[in-house]
């Protein structure tokens, strides 16, 4: 009878502690991976930063030359591209001729 109900309280024991173990498990597999995530996430972010801002600079210098924007804003004056290249060719013409 001891030995039945020793039997009986393992079984007991192990049918509350595996569901428990492997839950645990489980719990740190998803924290580890979800760790690791938030890892990637945080230099995908960063590279998408620092590509932003390089974007920024080179959509304000089209923007200060050239004109070109996005949206109807009212901007009563902007360089025309064909003259500020005509400008560089002239300039360099220019300075090639003194030498």
């Amino acid at each position: 009878m001891i030995k039945a109900f020793s039997l009986l309280l393992i079984a007991f024991m192990a049918l509350l502690a595996i569901p428990i173990c492997i839950g645990l498990a489980g719990g740190m597999f998803g924290l580890i991976f979800g760790l690791i995530g938030g890892v990637i996430g945080l230099i995908a972010g960063l590279f998408g930063a620092v590509i932003g801002v390089m974007a920024w600079i080179f959509k304000s210098i089209f923007h200060l030359l050239f004109g070109w924007h996005w949206g109807f804003g009212f901007h009563p004056f902007h360089w025309n591209g064909f003259w500020i290249i005509l400008l560089i060719i002239v300039i360099v013409a220019i300075s090639q001729r003194k030498k």
